[in-house]
């Protein structure tokens, strides 16, 4: 019934098109056929009254009168109009993407991406859920945004795939209490995420447009637990250590000191540690003061810039 009714509105919208156009060469031939002809032009009372004859004998009444019309409305601007009639009326059926799809989307993301990989834990599974990654990527990708892949943002760096994302999430097991240090915020995704099931992120970003635009984002989507800033994620943020839980979305060739240390006794930290083509993605937990570290999972991510580079 709905795609009849939409049927029926495109085929309306077509015919009130056509309907303004003949109006309006109906009325543009009454104008031709109001001109004077030559030798009646002159002003005053009298050439009035010359014109208004003229103009009463000269009504289009006929098929040619209107044809003569249309003819003159169609080689100007109001073909304009027709044209945009018929525009409106091929682009009947096609539904545009739209929030509801993108919607939609997310879940069948969450059901076939997540799920039947094994992200069981049911808060990472609701946030993934609920978090718009179409908000986080560059506009002509909004229709890739549910697609299982990384997705260029910029400045050669990338967002996520929605599994990564979920997996590393995961790895943390986050509580509602923790407080988590994110290096490399990049287009602020993963930090949205963490924000829907810890008290607070902190996030470090080298580049500082993608920083900014991220921030802006993430105030804009009402995540006001996320604190973003600029700089070298190797350093970590001091000021705000210790942390329950360190995510690294860069790939240093060894894991940061300044990292190990600002780990909060019994935290973990999941980090890919590599050349770009040779990664792993490591967890890390910290007991009494040592590090204990298993590799999870082959990656690729793009190289942690800044110190990192330099050791």
């Amino acid at each position: 019934m709905r795609a009849y009714d939409e049927d029926v509105r495109c085929r309306s919208s077509l015919r009130a098109s056509l309907k303004f156009c003949v109006l309006q060469a109906w009325s543009k031939s009454a104008e031709i056929n109001h001109e004077a002809p030559e030798g009646h032009k002159e002003f005053g009372r009298e050439g009035a009254l010359q014109r208004s004859r003229t103009a009463q004998r000269a009504v289009p009444t006929s098929f040619v009168g209107l044809k003569r019309a249309l003819f003159f409305v169609m080689d100007r601007t109001w073909l304009q109009w027709l044209i945009l009639g018929v525009l409106a009326a091929s682009g009947c059926g096609q539904k545009p993407a739209s929030v509801v799809d993108l919607a939609s989307e997310r879940q069948r993301m969450v059901q076939g991406q997540l799920i039947s990989r094994g992200v069981r834990d049911e808060r990472v599974l609701a946030a993934m859920s609920k978090v718009p990654r179409e908000e986080f990527v560059p506009q002509d990708s909004r229709a890739a945004s549910y697609t299982d892949q990384p997705l260029p943002i910029g400045y050669g760096q990338t967002i996520s795939q929605p599994y990564i994302v979920a997996f590393m999430t995961e790895q943390l097991h986050p509580s509602s209490s923790d407080r988590v240090l994110e290096i490399g915020t990049g287009s602020g995704y993963q930090a949205a995420v963490l924000a829907e099931l810890v008290a607070e992120v902190y996030s470090i970003e080298i580049i500082e447009p993608l920083g900014k635009s991220a921030d802006a984002t993430l105030q804009r989507l009402g995540y006001k637990n996320v604190h973003v800033k600029v700089g070298d994620g190797y350093k970590g943020w001091p000021e705000h250590a210790p942390f329950d839980a360190i995510t690294v979305t860069c790939a240093p060739d060894h894991v940061p000191q300044p990292l190990i240390d600002q780990l909060k006794e019994g935290g973990r930290m999941i980090i890919p540690v590599g050349g770009f083509g040779d990664q792993e993605l490591y967890l890390l937990q910290k007991k009494n003061g040592e590090l204990q570290r298993r590799a999870v999972l082959p990656v690729r991510f793009v190289p942690m810039a800044g110190e990192a580079m330099k050791k």
